[in-house]
């Protein structure tokens, strides 16, 4: 054995030691269905509307957008007279569920508490004499192409059934090996889990300021409009999949779905597009600018999702942002009015003002911005007031955005590691 790696954050060892091996034969094989018990499962019927309420999650594939390692709320729950009906479909906690059919296949992620999913789902309740749950977990991880494989099978919409699910195999050490493998990749995804809630208090206290000062304390407030404090907008750029012509200046491309993104966590699917650079010119943001969502809403979500932009933001990615046509920048008189301006449109977003502010198809909604930012009038504080405020919120975001950093640097060092620990070319000392 050979190559000894101390891991390390901050000052604080995360594991021992790891240690390379060529003897990854050694690990038996197990299908999927010796591991655990599998349960699909099942959503309630039209005829039975009791069955929805807030005593148990119901886990479907459109909660995973919320997750990220553990799962525990959902978009709906289950009745107590729901949860009868479903008894045997009911999760113990630290059951591992994958999503096993659509464009959505292959996803996974661990229940914090019990549960039940619907049919999209297959979940392994794992035997604990054979494997751990947490091993179990980044073993699905590692299988996700096997697992996108399996489900397209040439049917219209691709499906791993439950059959098919229980005879995939996975090689597993020895318990105590596969606890050790767990530890180290539960200790990054812990501390990446503590970094986001951290920033979800950080944020939180920031939108807890701004209603404090400019929204329950109307004394000093005065109507005026958005249009006060901004110097103009630019509309944006879809730009080329590919650098052809004069369209060679390439560009990460802001959508409304990577502001969305943002806001909570990192961007991992923001599209590298090509630009005319005369045109990147003119539209690349700059520092205090403030991305806004101008279309794509829809029924059940209004347009008006906005992003700040500064170095940090920039820093996340490789390559210089552009922003989509389905987007409008915003450039305010000065960029210390940045983030006063960012939390207010986000104020009213969550208060669903923009619903009120959109026109167009019933398919796809557009958000008259030239409205709320140069017609209607809000309350508004004086310019001094503003400047106090950055101060206030400035080290909020500096201290979101070095978490969001250190969050990439240990989801890089986890994902790097993963394969190599599951497939034992890697292996923990214990």
């Amino acid at each position: 054995m050979s190559g000894q790696t101390a891991i390390l954050w901050e000052g604080e060892t995360l594991v021992s030691t790891l240690v390379t091996s060529e003897l990854v034969n050694e690990w038996p094989e197990y299908s999927l269905g010796e591991l655990g018990k599998v349960i699909t499962g099942n959503t309630p019927s039209k005829d039975n509307p009791g069955d929805w309420g807030e005593a148990m999650p119901f886990i479907t594939p459109s909660d995973y957008k919320n997750y990220r390692k553990k799962a525990a709320q959902s978009i709906r729950s289950l009745s107590d007279e729901g949860v009868r009906r479903l008894a045997k479909r009911v999760l113990p906690a630290n059951s591992v569920l994958v999503t096993c059919i659509g464009s959505d296949m292959g996803k996974v992620v661990m229940n914090a508490t019990e549960a039940v999913t619907n049919q999209q789902i297959n979940a392994l309740v794992p035997n604990n004499d054979v494997v751990d749950a947490n091993f179990l977990y980044y073993s699905l991880v590692s299988l996700h192409e096997t697992l996108v494989t399996h489900g397209s099978d040439g049917t219209a919409v691709p499906i791993l059934n439950k059959g098919d699910f229980e005879k995939l195999t996975v090689q597993i050490p020895p318990l105590a090996g596969q606890r050790a493998i767990a530890s180290v990749l539960s200790s990054l995804d812990e501390k990446i889990d503590l970094l986001h809630r951290q920033n979800a208090t950080l944020e939180a206290l920031a939108e807890t300021l701004f209603r404090q000062w400019f929204v329950e304390a109307t004394n000093n407030l005065k109507p005026g409009k958005f249009g006060d404090w901004v110097e103009g907008t630019i509309g944006g750029e879809w730009g080329k999949e590919v650098s052809e012509g004069e369209f060679i200046q390439p560009a990460y491309c802001i959508r409304g779905t990577d502001i969305a993104d943002l806001q909570i966590g990192l961007a991992y699917k923001t599209p590298l597009r090509f630009v005319k650079p005369k045109k990147f010119e003119s539209i690349q943001p700059k520092t205090g600018d403030i991305i806004i969502e101008i279309s794509g809403g829809t029924e059940n979500q209004s347009t008006g999702r906005a992003l700040y932009i500064n170095d940090d933001i920039k820093s996340f990615y490789s390559q210089p942002l552009i922003f989509s046509n389905f987007c409008r920048m915003i450039r305010p008189i000065n960029e210390q009015y940045s983030f006063f301006i960012y939390l207010y449109i986000q104020y009213l977003y969550k208060q669903d003002e923009f619903f009120g502010l959109e026109n167009g198809s019933s398919g796809i909604k557009n958000l008259d911005y030239k409205a709320l930012l140069f017609e209607i009038e809000y309350l508004m504080p004086t310019e001094d007031r503003v400047l106090e405020f950055d101060k206030q919120v400035s080290p909020y975001y500096s201290k979101i955005n070095q978490n969001k950093r250190q969050v990439q640097t240990l989801e890089k060092l986890r994902d790097t590691l993963l394969p190599k620990l599951m497939s034992g070319d890697v292996r923990v000392a214990y």
